[in-house]
């Protein structure tokens, strides 16, 4: 039987995340509602997958609201932080599937805070240049892929700027000019907030959920993303519809290799993968960023499809740790 951890911080009452968006703000409502979504459906995938046994972190107050035969949900100490909980707890556990943004180091701190025998998901490489949206874009275009720096030179629409290890919306505005864009990112970087400023890309924001293995990428599901921009610029999530776009649809024909080139880019993505695109009129596919780790596109989508993901991404990691440790015999 093996017992699998599933940790989100927000719902697991993390004062360092709570206390990054302001508790109770309207940030915060909203990412914990979403950490809580993508957390109850990973860890009912989980519970249906014969052998395993499913702990489930959550807030003080939550504690009794998760119970099944295969489901238990535990608490972190008071005033514990989100890697020491989990630096505590992995070792109780035969596997650890953490849902938490790069923003910060975060993901990549509780991944070295379980250790890659027991992480389900991204290597440290990959989450490392993930969570830079400049790195990534330069990796993806160096490996012949479109992304909005390749706008910049010509562009005379609106322009982007946001957190460079941003996640989501998040603090992300659009200007009408790229002198007052350049103004807000010299604003952040002499604040000492790493940004990006990116020409806006013109066209539907898309996502592909993707289960990439060792040697190939399945895209799973290409979703549609809601998106507003305020009266001041600021850009907000409105949430996604996970496979709103149906596999025979023209644009599936791009999308579909789009998540493997991406995958083969960035070595180390592993087990599900989250890649923003916007669909551009003209050029067709821009990758806009991509996310080591479930996204909101997660919540229902094994209903959608007719199958377990989470069975999926334990598949994915077997035969990862398998090719792994065939490779240490032959050397």
């Amino acid at each position: 039987m093996a017992r699998i951890l599933v940790y989100e911080p927000l719902s697991a009452g993390d004062p360092e995340s709570t206390d990054a968006l302001g508790r109770d703000s309207p940030a915060h409502a909203g990412m914990l509602a979403a950490g809580r979504a993508m957390r109850d459906a990973v860890a009912g995938d989980l519970a249906r997958v014969a052998g395993t046994t499913v702990t489930v972190a959550v807030a003080e107050q939550e504690a009794g609201h998760l119970h099944g035969p295969q489901v238990r949900a535990i608490s972190p100490l008071p005033g514990e932080g989100a890697v020491a909980f989990v630096r505590r707890q992995a070792p109780l556990h035969e596997l650890c599937w953490v849902i938490a943004p790069e923003s910060g180091g975060l993901l990549l701190r509780l991944r070295r805070a379980v250790g890659a025998a027991r992480w389900i998901g991204c290597s440290e490489q990959a989450i490392r240049l993930a969570a830079s949206k400049r790195a990534t874009c330069e990796v993806l275009a160096g490996a012949g892929l479109l992304t909005p720096p390749a706008f910049a030179a010509r562009h005379r629409g609106d322009w982007i700027v946001k957190p460079d290890d941003g996640a989501g919306t998040l603090d992300t505005r659009r200007h009408a000019t790229r002198a007052a864009a350049h103004a807000d990112l010299q604003r952040r970087l002499q604040a000492g907030r790493p940004a990006v400023m990116e020409p806006f890309v013109d066209g539907e924001p898309l996502s592909i959920a993707t289960i990439v293995g060792p040697v190939l990428a399945h895209a799973l599901a290409f979703n549609r993303q809601r998106l507003e921009r305020d009266a001041a610029g600021w850009l907000h999530d409105l949430g996604v519809q996970p496979a709103a776009i149906p596999p025979a649809d023209p644009r599936a024909v791009l999308l579909r290799p789009l998540a493997a080139r991406v995958a083969a880019a960035m070595p180390g993505l592993r087990g599900y993968v989250g890649i923003d695109v916007v669909w551009n009129e003209r050029t067709g596919p821009v990758v806009i960023e991509v996310n080591p780790r479930v996204t909101c596109a997660y919540v229902g989508l094994s209903g959608i499809l007719h199958r377990n993901l989470a069975a999926d991404v334990l598949a994915v990691h077997r035969r990862a740790g398998a090719q792994e440790a065939a490779g240490h015999v032959a050397a």
